[in-house]
């Protein structure tokens, strides 16, 4: 149900900063949804992408990590004093996103320190940890240590520098029991089956890792629960194949899957006693999970009794700020911060301070958008690159004259700009990555102008075995084959709006509603614990292209084909369809500059540094 009261009165926000990070816009108020406690509860995160001091610009997304600490702490006291239980789960790519992780030397100097304040029972690696081989090396020798019994990864091995053997990363599963409830517990950490992997790991498909005997075995343990957190999108087909596997053994017992990766909201329903959630991104959402009608199989000969329990899942997807926060812990600015909280969120500002993470590069004009508009659109960030950046940075002073395509992948690009300060923080959060411009020379210019419309095809030809062609595309876009549309929205409060300080409304008043996530999931509308006005979703190109001195009249013979490293593979694949014949060795280095560096440089040339 929704709650009637907004929260927030006129003086809730006067001590705001002694938790969320001091910069950060101040949240407002909005209708909302309780949780629903039971039996076994779950606090889920996923997809942080080093956000862990919290979305600055963005009022409902701006608690930090030490709020989130905060927030647990007294979860899991009301847990006790009902007599249930609370786990807390985070299904990986807490790396590459934010200046808090990515400004380091070396990276993720401080974050690895924040994120284990955090007491998480069941925690997994993603994709994000293994793509360079020293983000592998910290993630086995500081994360899995920090983690110790809690940390699982059932078909990922670490290569060890010493011996050159394959050995597990960690443990490959856990069987224990809840504080309060004593259930037991099967708990697996998947990955899927990632192929991009620094040569200093090894990632096995999923559909050979749960034929292994311990796999075999681990399932036919005697369970009240599975739990499989996993970071795969909760709609892949791995999900599916570990859930077969369980089934085939445990018709009954109840089975519990957190996801991540593809950054969404979304629940699923395999059957009456499977559920799965993915709990977003970006630490914009904290994932709740609640289960109902858990069987104790305290004796022999209960399959029966169970076969015939009725198991209830809820969900909520909770909108991470500290009006959501305290609404539902039932606390206020002065009782919610506990001393642990707080410190860690000093911690984080410490951090940022440190990196000069406010070093402003210059003042963006307007906002700027990667969904939320179409493509071409001047509010687009792809148009912006293609029209206005590419043009000025893709310049190589030996091969000026020769007419050039750039094309960049839109999923280089991790997050919208917004008007006002770009900061080296900002660099890090727009584009995170380390990739740079390649290139192609001299491609003739019939096979050249075929590229882009190839790699935007809706067609499988460029999908080989580990090239799925939406990997050119951000995650949230894997799924969109449609723009989703709201004709008539109601009018939409500004998510960065600058005053917090707000009268208490009934919810009968029929406030102007933040605009946010109006998620729509297997289960229903009602995911969202706040109420929001809806989102305009636009489907974008994998890829845009810019064209750079282009002869006045006519097509030229041939072009420099530039494009960023990381779709080096597409673009080889698509040119051979195009007339094309070329290979790995005919990709050359256009700049040393990684992207991100060469985009920071056009905005300090181009922005007015003083807003």
């Amino acid at each position: 149900m929704i709650s009637k009261r907004l929260l927030a009165t006129a003086g809730l926000l006067a001590s705001t900063a002694e938790a969320m990070q001091p910069t950060a816009a101040k949240p407002v108020p909005a209708p909302m949804r309780d949780l629903q406690w039971a039996q076994l509860n779950f606090l889920h995160t996923t997809d942080t992408h080093g956000w862990h001091g919290g979305h600055l610009q963005e009022s409902q997304y701006s608690a930090d990590w030490g709020d989130y600490v905060s927030f647990a702490h007294h979860m899991r006291a009301r847990a006790d004093e009902q007599g249930v239980d609370l786990l807390l789960v985070d299904t990986g790519d807490r790396v590459e996103g934010n200046g808090l992780y990515d400004a380091s030397q070396p990276k993720g100097q401080y974050t690895y320190d924040i994120f284990r304040e955090q007491d998480v029972d069941i925690i997994c690696t993603g994709n994000h940890e293994l793509y360079q081989a020293d983000t592998a090396d910290r993630e086995r020798n500081q994360t899995v240590p920090n983690f110790k019994d809690n940390y699982l990864a059932s078909n990922l091995d670490y290569i060890d520098p010493k011996t050159g053997e394959a050995v597990p990363m960690t443990q490959r599963y856990k069987k224990f029991q809840t504080r309060n409830q004593k259930l037991n517990v099967v708990a697996f950490g998947f990955l899927f089956d990632f192929t991009g992997n620094a040569k200093n790991t090894r990632v096995q498909k999923v559909s050979d890792t749960i034929k292994e005997e311990w796999f075999q075995n681990a399932i036919r343990e005697k369970t009240d629960i599975f739990v499989v957190i996993g970071h795969i999108g909760v709609r892949m087909a791995e999900i599916k194949e570990i859930y077969t596997e369980i089934r085939k053994q445990n018709w009954f017992t109840p089975i519990a899957f957190f996801a991540g990766h593809a950054h969404v909201r979304d629940a699923i329903r395999l059957d009456a006693k499977s559920f799965g959630m993915a709990s977003g991104r970006y630490f914009e959402t904290i994932g709740w999970m609640s289960i109902d009608g858990i069987t104790k199989k305290e004796k022999a000969g209960q399959e029966e009794d169970i076969s015939t329990q009725a198991v209830s899942f809820n969900r909520r997807y909770i909108d991470n700020n500290l009006l959501g926060l305290y609404h539902h812990t039932g606390l206020n600015e002065t009782t919610f911060p506990t001393e642990h909280g707080r410190n860690v969120s000093k911690m984080v500002t410490e951090a940022r301070k440190a990196m000069d993470l406010d070093q402003t590069f210059g003042c963006a004009p307007q906002t700027y958008w990667m969904a939320r508009t179409k493509y071409p659109n001047d509010d687009s960030i792809y148009t912006w690159l293609d029209q206005e950046v590419l043009p000025d940075v893709i310049v190589n002073e030996a091969r000026k004259y020769i007419p050039r395509l750039a094309i960049i992948n839109t999923g280089a690009i991790r997050f919208d700009i917004f008007k006002g300060p770009f900061t080296l923080d900002t660099t890090y959060i727009v584009s995170p990555f380390t990739s740079k411009m390649a290139y192609i020379p001299e491609v003739p210019y019939s096979a050249a102008k075929k590229v882009l419309p190839l790699l935007n095809s809706a067609s499988r030809i460029l999908d080989q075995p580990g090239y799925d062609a939406r990997m050119m595309g951000p995650p949230e876009q894997w799924h969109i084959t449609q723009d989703i549309i709201y004709p008539d929205l109601p009018p939409v409060r500004p998510t960065f709006e600058g005053d917090g300080q707000k009268p208490m409304l009934d919810f009968q008043d029929k406030p102007d509603l933040v605009s946010g996530y109006t998620t729509k999931d297997d289960i229903g509308t009602d995911g969202d614990d706040a109420v929001h006005a809806p989102i305009n979703f636009y489907a974008q190109p994998n890829c845009v292209q810019a064209e750079i001195d282009m002869p006045a009249e006519g097509e030229p013979k041939n072009v420099d084909l530039v494009f960023t490293d990381f779709i080096a593979p597409w673009i080889l694949m698509a040119l051979k369809f195009s007339g094309g014949d070329y290979n790995e060795t005919d990709v050359q280095l256009w700049d040393e500059a990684p992207f991100m560096d060469m985009m920071a440089k056009w905005i300090k040339e181009n922005w007015q540094v003083h807003c």
